[in-house]
């Protein structure tokens, strides 16, 4: 190559033509349009299934359009949350704690039924619980073998007779699949094996659905910077 050829390292970058342009132009649009249009679309389907569920139960004088010609989106879901919350208020007194017992007690007594409700009850439960057990930290172990690490969240210290039965102190450690985190397994892992992170536990989840794509902040970075 002669002196007045210029290398490839020194030609400046090629610049994209229309069809490049407009390629580019319609990514950027739709990583806007894409969130946006599927959560309007999940709402707005939500909505209307819950609707065509709830409203046939509700007497047609009850009803918006009854007397404004209208048939309203939403109403129904309306009606569910002031009914949900009624049986929320009435479930905590006394005369609602006894009814609950009762009807747990008729269901006890039907074979299959009652593994249906129990499944199905101690999920609502795990789920929507407003105790305070939760995951406490994002957290690093050496998972599924040693060198290779995987990203967790600390349930808690082991008890009872798993922490009993072995020498160390032990950590309940979820580590979570991806891209579904609500799968994955549960891991005992000795305290000194454990890093804990600083990152929160919904950034360590964005993490997990998005596979290593979306990172949080560097706090550590910000702090030094």
């Amino acid at each position: 190559m002669s002196e007045s050829e210029p290398s490839l390292l020194q030609l400046p970058p090629r610049k994209p033509g229309l069809l490049g342009m407009l390629r580019s132009n319609f990514l950027a649009g739709l990583v806007v349009v894409a969130p946006i249009g599927i959560t309007v679309w999940l709402i707005w389907t939500l909505t209307g299934w819950m609707d065509s569920w709830v409203l046939p139960m509700i007497p047609a004088r009850w009803r918006p359009e009854h007397y404004i010609g209208i048939n309203l989106r939403g109403v129904g879901v309306i009606f569910f949350l002031l009914f949900t919350v009624f049986i929320g208020w009435t479930a905590k007194g006394w005369l609602g704690r006894s009814l609950l017992r009762t009807g747990e007690r008729i269901v006890a007594r039907m074979p299959i039924i009652r593994s249906v409700y129990g499944g199905i009850k101690q999920l609502a439960e795990t789920i929507l619980s407003q105790s305070e057990a939760r995951f406490e930290h994002a957290c690093l172990i050496e998972y599924p073998r040693k060198g290779l690490w995987g990203l967790g969240f600390i349930a808690g210290p082991a008890k009872g007779e798993i922490q009993q039965r072995h020498p160390e102190d032990l950590i309940a450690v979820f580590v979570p699949t991806t891209p579904n985190p609500t799968s994955g397994f549960l891991l005992y892992t000795p305290a000194s094996e454990v890093i804990i992170l600083d990152m929160s536990i919904e950034d360590a989840a964005k993490l997990i659905i998005s596979a290593g794509l979306v990172y949080p902040p560097d706090t550590n970075r910000d702090d030094n910077a």
